[in-house]
């Protein structure tokens, strides 16, 4: 079977109510695809109405309650309202049978007229999605959680839909007025390489963390960081690692070595020792860093191999509220996953200081330059669907 593309939306009302996390966790631990994009976007009136009648026109079911129950629920929820546009996000899925297997774990709209008590969670509408009917059958309300499309032929053109809008957007969403925007910051977040390496809970349940901070999720990617931008990114650590980690390995250094070969190092050979070891040490300990981030090791690497996407994968996102920074900060937890406190990301979630699980910036001014060392601003998700489908002249 050929690969396939298809996606999943999370609605506006799952954005706003920071469900994102736990229906990303379902997904990523269950369906056997690769997440290659995610985007947070903000759709506007001839997007959501090209995309309501693609839905109408491709569900050949014989539910046309259900039909137009979407079209309308799209209509209503999707589309700008008086004072914004509204955001939703769209998580880009490739392998065999995507469609098929992001429909079965997504679930149905009406799972065969069960009751409330009847339904069982195994889905995600069935747990995050609401169908609410009055004594006579009528539907009151109706919430699908997330959007997913039937068919390789309705996915395929509801991605044209949705990229030759996008790929006029900034990848970073601006649709709220704050009353103090003096107080408002954005800041980035990266779940870092460690959380991808299987199928796994960890990406969703680092996002559901988050979202007890309050804050917006405004912008997101997925990104396979170069060692060039790796090295410009992590470009202090390395005089930190010679400060605090080279004269405690210099010391241990001495140690091995006098008791090795049963002599008394002279303070001039320590010094010429620690100065030398402790620095390659350190430059040692820094290429781990990068290859961490990145895949590769820096050091052979010829120009061109350092400016090209890495080989593992992270997800970048931007945070958006009141002092966001530090709110982000809280909820991750100090560098040291063994000095974090109970119920932080990385006490949770981490290993060492290094596989540490994500990384938070520290202030505004470093949130602006990290922003720019990833092209927040920029996604591939668009060039990739172009590629997939060979819409590239």
């Amino acid at each position: 079977m050929a690969e396939e593309l298809s996606y999943v939306i999370t609605t506006p009302h799952t954005l706003v109510k920071s469900r994102t996390g736990g229906i990303l966790s379902r997904l990523f631990s269950r369906v056997d695809l690769d997440l290659v994009a995610a985007q947070v976007f903000t759709p506007d009136y001839e997007t959501v109405d090209a995309y309501a009648k693609s839905v109408v026109k491709h569900d050949k079911s014989d539910l046309p309650e259900r039909t137009q129950l979407l079209n309308q629920y799209i209509r209503n929820s999707m589309m700008p309202g008086s004072n914004r546009p509204h955001r939703v996000a769209l998580f880009l899925f490739r392998g065999e049978n995507a469609v098929s297997q992001l429909m079965d774990h997504v679930g149905a709209i009406f799972p065969e007229n069960r009751t409330v008590e009847l339904l069982t969670g195994e889905t995600i509408r069935d747990t995050y999605a609401d169908l609410v009917r009055d004594e006579n059958g009528n539907i009151i309300y109706f919430e699908p959680a997330v959007l997913t499309p039937r068919s390789r032929q309705s996915a395929e053109e509801n991605l044209r839909i949705f990229t030759s809008f996008m790929k006029k957007q900034n990848n970073v969403v601006s649709n709220l007025n704050y009353p103090n925007p003096q107080k408002i910051q954005k800041t980035l977040v990266i779940i870092k390489p460690d959380n991808w390496k299987a199928r796994s809970i960890r990406p969703g349940s680092i996002i559901d963390m988050f979202s007890r901070t309050g804050l917006r999720i405004v912008g997101m990617k997925v990104y396979q960081m170069s060692p060039a931008e790796a090295l410009d990114f992590y470009g202090a650590v390395l005089k930190v690692l010679e400060k605090k980690v080279a004269p405690e390995a210099s010391r241990r250094a001495v140690e091995i070595l006098e008791k090795e070969f049963s002599l008394t190092l002279e303070a001039d050979y320590r010094a010429e020792l620690s100065e030398s070891f402790g620095k390659a040490y350190s430059r040692h300990e820094f290429n781990r860093i990068i290859e961490f981030m990145s895949g590769l090791r820096p050091d052979g690497l010829s120009k061109a191999g350092m400016e090209k996407p890495g080989t593992v994968k992270s997800m970048c996102l931007v945070y958006e509220g009141v002092n966001a920074v530090q709110a982000i900060r809280n909820v991750l937890g100090p560098t040291d996953p063994l000095s974090a406190p109970g119920g932080t990301i990385r006490r949770d979630f981490g290993s060492n200081v290094m596989v540490n699980a994500v990384h938070a910036s520290d202030s505004p001014e470093n949130a602006e330059r990290e922003f720019n060392i990833v092209k927040i601003h920029e996604n591939n998700l668009t060039n990739l669907v172009e590629e997939f489908y060979s819409w590239k002249k």
